[in-house]
């Protein structure tokens, strides 16, 4: 099964990541008719400049799908039989927007070893930006269409799969849905997407007619596995991890003051030796990242250096320099209980007309959300230190989740009242709520 997902530089926030701002339960509704119309109404702010970065975005590929509808007098669900399928020879393929109904025997399933299993509930409506449901058969079919097409510098997928530049000529890692970066030593272009329950991805390297495909039935880094793939198809070997211990200060938590987004690098244990982990993009987990300094790290998409408290960051993918502040750390218990201090209450965003609820006692916060889609769940809140604090998202309707959002609170001059607060993740950032 592919679902296959797009993103680009607009600079839209993304459509999924703001269902939780608007009181969506995981396995909740969303359909392409009621929802989506309102969800688009609420999503008005830019991340930044269109062009000059790479956000993820949902809403690129849904409002596509919306045009070429209204342009074609057809439904996508024909266009993509005629226009992609037929051509391909994807004989079983089809766009299947209602993630409830996907076609038998297929299953997602959730969960780990440590709690078990246990089949996905999916109930969202998506085209455009997801939705296509197709075979092992139709997805290798797929794959020597598009080997073909790349013979041909005429064809649509040999002027997509080129190299893309954003606006200041600075190179692309993404565009037009499809991603290109260096593994192996070898240009790759590839795609990946997921539900909950499923997640794939299929990679491209022209210079070996090389495709692979990885279909995962469970919520797991398909890219990882698509990497073992090509290692032992090429004979390549990863290289060892210079043995360099990581400088004890650079680890903790940092604020990037421009997308009031926080950074957290962890380092020793759990790590091997000369990697550490980042965590500030989407999903659960940390990003790993190899030592090449005690305070330094690298990787084909993010260098980093720590400079007394402030934490360098190039987000290479992102096109994106940070500059993060290093977050004190509360000292003890009595420290968090004083930064929760006249936090709890309601807190309304007008843009998203969305809000935020904060509950929970002796420093203890939890957090939820009310909005046109209904109460969400309340998530349990971390203090990172200061007036920051992150709000858990394990689960939502997209794959891969949020993770973590980042809460700011605003106080008075006077240090005490508050007024305010910023929520935000890397694909929703800087959302402003004001104290009801």
């Amino acid at each position: 099964m592919s679902h296959l997902t797009g993103g680009e530089t607009s600079a839209l926030t993304d459509l999924y990541s703001r269902t939780t701002l608007w009181g969506a339960k995981p396995d909740g509704k969303f359909s392409i008719l009621h929802d989506a119309p309102q969800a688009l109404d609420r999503t008005k702010s830019l991340h930044f400049a269109p062009g000059t970065e790479f956000s993820y975005s949902n809403v690129n590929f849904h409002v596509l799908g919306r045009i070429l509808e209204e342009v074609s007098g057809m439904c996508l669900a024909q266009l993509l039989v005629e226009r992609v399928f037929i051509p391909a020879g994807m004989t079983h393929a089809g766009l299947c927007p209602n993630t409830n109904g996907l076609p038998l025997p297929i299953v997602g399933y959730e969960g780990n070893d440590t709690i078990g299993y246990f089949a996905a509930t999916n109930r969202i409506e998506w085209a455009g930006d997801a939705g296509i449901a197709a075979s092992l058969e139709d997805m290798i079919a797929y794959e020597q269409y598009l080997d073909r097409s790349l013979s041909d510098q005429n064809s649509l997928y040999a002027t997509t799969s080129t190299q893309q530049h954003f606006r200041d000529g600075a190179p692309a890692t993404y565009g037009y849905g499809l991603a290109r970066s260096e593994r192996a030593e070898k240009t790759v272009i590839s795609h990946g997407g997921g539900l909950r329950g499923f997640s794939h991805e299929r990679l491209q390297v022209p210079s070996e007619r090389l495709n692979t495909l990885v279909f995962l039935n469970f919520s797991a880094a398909p890219n990882m596995l698509s990497d073992y793939i090509l290692h032992k198809m090429l004979d390549w070997k990863e290289p060892e991890p210079k043995s360099i211990t990581a400088a004890s200060e650079l680890s903790g938590a940092f604020l990037d003051p421009n997308t009031q987004l926080y950074l957290e690098i962890k380092a020793g244990e759990g790590m091997k030796p000369g990697e550490i982990s980042m965590r500030y993009g989407a999903g659960t987990s940390g990003q790993t990242i190899k030592l090449t300094s005690e305070t330094t790290a690298e990787s084909p998409s993010t260098k980093l250096k720590l400079e007394g408290n402030i934490l360098h960051v190039e987000r290479i993918t992102d096109n994106r320099t940070i500059r993060a502040e290093r977050i004190p750390p509360p000292e003890d218990a009595a420290a968090t209980r004083a930064a929760s201090v006249n936090v709890y209450g309601s807190y309304h965003c007008d843009e998203s007309d969305s809000t935020f609820n904060v509950t929970g006692e002796d420093g203890v916060l939890h957090g939820s959300f009310d909005g046109f889609l209904g109460k969400g769940p309340i998530w349990l809140m971390r203090h990172l230190g200061d007036n920051v604090w992150a709000l858990g998202n394990p689960r939502a309707m997209d794959s891969t989740p949020p993770g973590d959002w980042t809460v700011v609170f605003k106080r008075a001059k006077d240090g005490k009242a508050v007024e305010g607060c910023t929520v935000g993740c890397w694909l929703a950032r800087d959302v402003q709520y004001v104290k009801l």
